[in-house]
Parts: C-alpha cells; structure tokens; sequence
C-alpha cells in the first residue's frame, strides 16, 4: 500500500512517499481502506517536534521516540471504508462508510488502517464526501466539547481568539446554533470566511486588540497558546467563562485559581475521543446545524506541501489529503 512516513524529526520536507505491506486486522480489529485525512497542526508538531505548548516535551518525546518517531505513518482523523473485519467484531461490517480518530496510533496517511473495533469510530454522513467527513473529527469534538464546558447559552456573546483554524471554524458555527453572538479574531484575510460562517464581529489580529474596544464577553474560547492569560480574564462580563483549547503549565496552573477564587469560571480539561461524543457531533451535522468545514484537499503526496500550508495558517478550517 503507499503511505507517506516520516522517519526523523524535521521540517515538512522529511515526509516521504513509500509503499509498505498492508496491515492484517486481530479478531478484535478492523481494516479500514482510507479515502481521506486531515493534515492537522498536531500532525506538523509531531513531525518537527516543535509544540507552541512545551510542558509535555519531555514525556511526549518519550512515549513517541527519542530519536525518531517510533510510528512512523502520521495521520490521526479520517473517513474511509471497512474493508474486512475480525473474527470477533460485531459492531461493523465490510463497506461501511465510517468517520473516526486513531488515538495514538496515529497511520491514517496510508491507503489502509488497522483500528480495533472499539476506538472511536461513527458512520459517516451518506450525504457527505470523504474529504468533507475527515474533516470533522478534530475541530469538531474539540469545539463542541469546549463550548459545553463553557456552557455556553443563547443570547450570549462569545469572543473567539484564533477562530480560522479547525477547532475555532467550529466553535462559531456550534456557538450560532446555540444562538449565541460571535466575535471572531484572526487574520485579516480570513475575515470574509468567518463571516461566512456566521461570525457578526471579525477582528484583525495584527491590527486589532480585543482588549482595547470596551467589548465585554460572557465567553472567551481561546485557541492561541501565546494569549495573554490576564488580557482574556479582562475581557470577561462578572461572571464570565475562559475556556483554553492549547494550555501551557503556567495557565493551567492559575486556571485552578481562578476558578476557585478569581470570580471566573475557567476550563482547560483535554476533549475525550469517544464513539458517544463523534455519534453526538454526526447528529448535529445529521440536523443541519453545522456542516463541514474543508479549505484545501491534497493528494496524499503532497502531504508536505499541506504540512507547509497547516504551519502557515494560510487557511479557514482543515487541509486534507485524499487518498482516491
């Protein structure tokens, strides 16, 4: 099968396209023929070793290889086809249509994976593309799963700092449904796509500060690991909620304090990959309620051209490799 590897740490150039033996499903496995896949920024993290938050280096380096990558097939949020199955799987069966995250066994840019049959794994939407549905895993479980943890609620009125990324395209079509107000900031030049998706307020983030106009917000959800921790608490009507998606040790830490003293509410628990929480998130693309957020697709070689895009951020919403 082919399959891009990355066998050293490095820039998007160590990528490589090679053909390896197809994987053989356990009795409690199945083999999924993978037609599409996300191209995150965790996967370009992982590829250079290089993390905006650093405090898990060191165990991460450990558990992912020292000297190099000990699984050296990327890729972790896909949509593809079950191929075969185990003898002792009951839930799936040959030519389902399935959405799903490999955890950390990652090898989703390849033409076929093997998953045991109780990681997350969800019919995808009949009426949506392959490329479309590896698309929604990642932004959408971290989005939905924040914004619950807010508890965000109609009528109130949400600032969404990094909002052009996968997670933040997200969290402004979930926040609509919600019947919230959305303020939006990133890029300038994504301003016309987040508007798209529903954002009312779109701020530059290399013109405009958040802090400076007088907007007070129920809501901050921030995606930007170098944020300012006390500039989103200022932000905050009383009462308020700040909810973290990329936490470093330093916020982590004062985020206990200020929810037990500070007068906010602050969140920053990791979202769980589960089959319930990716069945939940299908059933509000199922609804209408949001849909598929996809900026570019790829072929699968040219995995390290989408890794230069990612690391860019010359996008609104994800970059994904198909694999036809």
């Amino acid at each position: 099968m082919k399959a891009i590897t990355c066998r050293r740490y490095g820039p998007p150039g160590v990528l490589r396209l090679e053909k390896l033996p197809r994987p053989e499903p356990g009795d409690d496995e199945v083999l999924i023929r993978v037609r599409a896949v996300e191209a995150t920024k965790g996967d370009c993290e992982l590829r250079g070793f290089r993390f905006a938050v650093k405090w898990f280096w060191l165990p991460l380096r450990l558990v992912m290889g020292v000297r190099r990558p000990r699984r050296p097939v990327p890729g972790g949020y896909f949509a593809g086809v079950v191929e075969r199955v185990g003898r002792a799987v009951q839930t799936l069966s040959p030519g389902d249509e399935v959405v799903g995250c490999t955890n950390l066994r990652f090898g989703a840019y390849a033409e076929y994976l093997c998953l045991p049959a109780r990681y997350p794994l969800a019919p995808k939407p009949a009426a949506m593309s392959f490329e479309a549905a590896a698309a929604l895993p990642l932004g959408g479980l971290n989005a939905h799963h924040f914004l619950k943890l807010a508890g965000l609620a109609a009528g109130e009125h949400l600032l969404v700092n990094g909002a052009g990324g996968s997670i933040g395209a997200y969290g402004i079509q979930i926040a609509k449904a919600l019947g919230a107000e959305v303020t939006a900031v990133d890029r300038g030049y994504k301003a016309d796509g987040l508007k798209t998706l529903g954002a009312e307020h779109v701020l530059d983030c290399d013109r405009d500060d958040f802090t400076a106009g007088g907007a007070r917000f129920d809501v901050v959800f921030d995606m930007v690991p170098g944020s300012r921790y006390r500039d989103c608490l200022a932000v905050l009507k009383p009462g308020g909620r700040y909810v973290i998606g990329n936490p470093g040790l330093g916020k982590l830490l004062r985020a206990a304090w200020t929810s037990r003293f500070g007068g906010h509410r602050v969140g920053a628990a990791f979202a769980p990959e589960t089959r319930e929480q990716l069945e939940a998130l299908i059933a509000l693309v199922e609804d209408g309620r949001i849909s598929s957020i996809v900026d570019t697709v790829h072929p699968l070689e040219s995995a390290a051209a989408a890794h230069r895009q990612v690391e860019a951020e010359r996008r609104v919403g994800a970059v994904v490799l198909s694999i036809p």
